[in-house]
């Protein structure tokens, strides 16, 4: 409980302190609180004491109520994170009757699971049963056409640039009847698009 008090105060406490154009510098000589201490609570990394915490509220004009709860529950500060993949890179997979890249694999606890697919499947045969899982995803046709399969709809045409938002679990396939294409899919969640290979 307390971590989660610290970063939750971490986050109101940067977005008053930016909302206000200060530096961390600013903020510590207008509360006292020093900036070691400040870049610290922000991270998430310390909780602060009861004498700072007021200290720090006086400075950004706000009651402790607000500080704590309204502001950081509707803004919370941005993580920072990324993770590059260059071409070529990234752990191998198979997503039903494809093979593809799983990009920012480093990442845990992501709100998104992209893949590069290499779309290989001449037809459905080929391809197999509709893959399926959780929530929602994208795919982006990056090069060459598919068709899009899909347990709901009927085949859908796409071309490169062309993309589709769909309901995962209701089962899909990409299937590339005329030649080899790639296509950018992003399902929501932390996916396991199917085993490496």
């Amino acid at each position: 409980m307390r971590a989660r008090m610290s970063d939750r105060t971490g986050a109101a406490i940067r977005k008053l302190r930016l909302s206000r154009g200060w530096s961390l510098a600013a903020l510590s000589e207008e509360s006292g609180v020093p900036i070691s201490t400040l870049s610290r609570v922000e991270l998430g990394q310390n909780a602060l004491n009861y004498e700072k915490l007021m200290r720090l509220c006086r400075a950004l004009e706000v009651d402790l109520e607000g500080l704590v709860t309204r502001e950081a529950e509707a803004h919370p500060a941005s993580s920072g994170r990324r993770s590059v993949m260059r071409a070529g890179d990234g752990p191998p997979t198979r997503v039903a009757g494809n093979t593809g890249r799983r990009a920012a694999a480093d990442l845990l606890s992501k709100s998104l699971s992209p893949i590069v697919v290499d779309v290989t499947a001449r037809t459905l045969d080929v391809h197999g049963p509709l893959a399926t899982h959780g929530g929602e995803a994208y795919a982006l046709v990056l090069d060459g056409e598919v068709e899009f399969h899909s347990h709901l709809y009927a085949p859908l045409d796409l071309g490169a640039g062309d993309a589709v938002y769909f309901d995962a679990a209701a089962g899909y396939a990409l299937v590339a009847p005329r030649a080899p294409a790639k296509v950018l899919l992003v399902a929501s969640g932390e996916t396991t698009f199917g085993p490496q290979v």
